[in-house]
């Protein structure tokens, strides 16, 4: 593969604010192409991509993050690799420069950059997305010091912040014309799609050379701060992304690694926080769509047993 273009599909709704930042940092990257994906905004998306000769690409009515994500690379002719960039990150000048290259890997689907904190550039947000051995998904590095995680390595996949892919990866991993589960709507959507890609056979790699700044809603900093209705979705899409991905050797294998954090889980929303227990009951009621995700993904699984806990290191 020669990924000699990048179609940069940068994500705004209603945040013409941040697009005015993300927009040039994200024209002035060599060998891109920019569309601006504007989800029913009531505010000045349309305006500032007309400003700045970026594409546009109007989706009426407004859907959830998941399915204007699947409905825009349906629309986009896109280039050999594909940038899905929220318009709260603003990238570096070399951010491509850095980061395409590692495409041209044998077996890498993805790169994940190095993202530092927009209210903090002294603290990483992440590098690279994991998911453990419980089968909970987090942030790489999340608050610790800029400075560390400054080599490349294997990762078990991307922030959906600023995630690179090759285009066939993303062909690869879309089944049934969803790329994006569309029933988990937002949260954890990145590390599904990571799980999943892992599970057909393609890797992530962490590149620290390429670098953006990202404003993070939701992270372990910021997490007691973000309404219920979030935190519940976060916790219900975390059952559906196991009922689509996991394996009997990988419950064989941590079968009790998981038990005993659902007990932890479920002990603390009985205790703490009382309404992530209808997380259980829209996980249940939403059972026969991730069943029938689970079918697609299992016949064409390549791999048995992903790499869990896979983080770049810290030094």
């Amino acid at each position: 593969m020669a990924a000699e273009r990048t179609t940069i599909v940068i994500l705004s709704v209603d945040e013409a604010h941040n697009l005015a930042h993300a927009l040039p940092a994200a024209l002035a990257q060599p060998n891109a192409d920019v569309v601006v994906v504007d989800n029913a905004s009531t505010d000045g998306t349309a305006a500032i991509a007309a400003q700045h000769g970026a594409g546009h690409l109007r989706l009426t009515p407004r859907r959830s993050y998941a399915a204007a994500i699947n409905e825009a690379l349906r629309q986009i002719d896109a280039a050999e690799s594909v940038l899905l960039l929220n318009a709260d990150c603003v990238l570096d000048p070399g951010f491509l420069q850095a980061a395409r290259p590692r495409l041209l890997e044998d077996g890498v689907g993805s790169v994940a950059p190095k993202l530092v904190r927009a209210t903090d550039s002294a603290q990483i947000d992440t590098a690279a997305m994991v998911v453990d051995r419980r089968r909970k998904n987090g942030l790489v590095g999340h608050a610790r010091p800029a400075s560390g995680y400054s080599r490349s390595a294997p990762a078990f996949g991307v922030d959906g912040a600023a995630a690179l892919y090759r285009r066939e990866t993303l062909e690869d991993c879309t089944l049934d014309g969803e790329l994006l589960d569309e029933d988990m709507e937002l949260w954890a959507t990145d590390a599904d799609l990571a799980w999943r890609a892992q599970l057909f056979g393609w890797r992530c790699v962490y590149e620290p050379a390429a670098l953006a700044t990202h404003i993070r809603t939701y992270s372990p900093s910021t997490r007691a701060q973000m309404p219920e209705h979030a935190r519940r979705l976060q916790f219900r899409n975390r059952y559906l992304m196991i009922v689509k991905n996991e394996t009997r050797r990988g419950l064989l294998r941590d079968g009790a690694r998981i038990a005993l954090y659902e007990l932890l889980a479920l002990g603390h929303a009985l205790l703490r926080e009382h309404h992530l227990l209808g997380g259980y009951r829209e996980a249940y009621r939403m059972l026969p769509g991730a069943r029938r995700r689970r079918a697609l993904t299992q016949e064409k699984r390549r791999v048995a047993w992903p790499p869990f806990g896979l983080t770049p290191p810290e030094a």
